[in-house]
């Protein structure tokens, strides 16, 4: 599902560049790629709860983006609630078409100690937190962005998704900090150290935590990072 979220992170990039380039005709040849991106997405059934947070997110981005058509406002709310049954209710029909049968969903997983249980995914504390905060996977791509980290890397949550971090700090401070520090945690390891940030002439001391982000299996599947404003 992660691919699928780049590429739509991707496509409306390119879009948003041939509109202020004026080229019209590429706008409307990338506009075609768009729509059967979001129906990949949202009929893609997600693996984990990351998954499940970013799909969810993913309809309120369509609702706030569709805000002024109602009727999509309406469809995206329909889908919104099908996820909802989906990953929370007894049962759900298949995507878009009624089911034969009801589909029966395993219960959940026990509470594991030690791993994160999805309690990260609670968004309004997350959004309401006055730090930047953000979840990384693996491969060091943005998963999750809050308004505040979002708004001091001048993006919008939805366009840093999938994003590499170097985008954004440079490779050369990537390779000699940033990666080594994330290597760490996605070891296993929780990771708390400052560095020194620029803003014009100044200078200021930052503090930056990170936690293994486990599912409930134990397994480190990201880095959830957490830093002074």
């Amino acid at each position: 599902m992660l691919e699928l979220f780049r590429a739509f992170s991707l496509r409306c990039a390119q879009i948003e560049e041939a509109i202020r380039q004026g080229d019209d005709q590429r706008v409307m040849l990338l506009d075609r790629h768009v729509e059967p991106l979001v129906e990949a997405i949202l009929a893609c059934r997600a693996a984990n709860l990351l998954e499940v947070y970013m799909q969810v997110q993913f309809v309120s981005h369509l609702v706030a983006r569709d805000a002024d058509d109602s009727a999509s406002v309406r469809e995206h709310a329909a889908v919104l609630s099908y996820l909802l049954d989906c990953y929370f209710g007894t049962h759900a029909p298949d995507w878009r078409a009624p089911s034969p049968q009801d589909v029966r969903i395993e219960p959940p997983a026990a509470y594991v100690p030690d791993t994160d249980n999805g309690q990260f995914l609670n968004a309004a504390i997350l959004e309401s937190l006055p730090d930047r905060v953000a979840v990384l996977t693996r491969d060091y791509r943005y998963l999750y962005s809050n308004a505040a980290n979002s708004a001091h890397l001048d993006s919008k949550p939805m366009e840093l998704i999938g994003r590499h971090l170097s985008e954004f700090i440079g490779k050369e401070r990537f390779a000699e900090c940033a990666k080594h520090k994330l290597d760490v945690c996605f070891a296993g390891a929780e990771v708390d150290y400052t560095y020194e940030r620029r803003t014009g002439g100044a200078s200021r001391q930052v503090r930056c935590r990170m936690s293994p982000l486990r599912d409930a299996g134990g397994i480190v599947i990201g880095a959830l990072i957490v830093m002074d404003r």
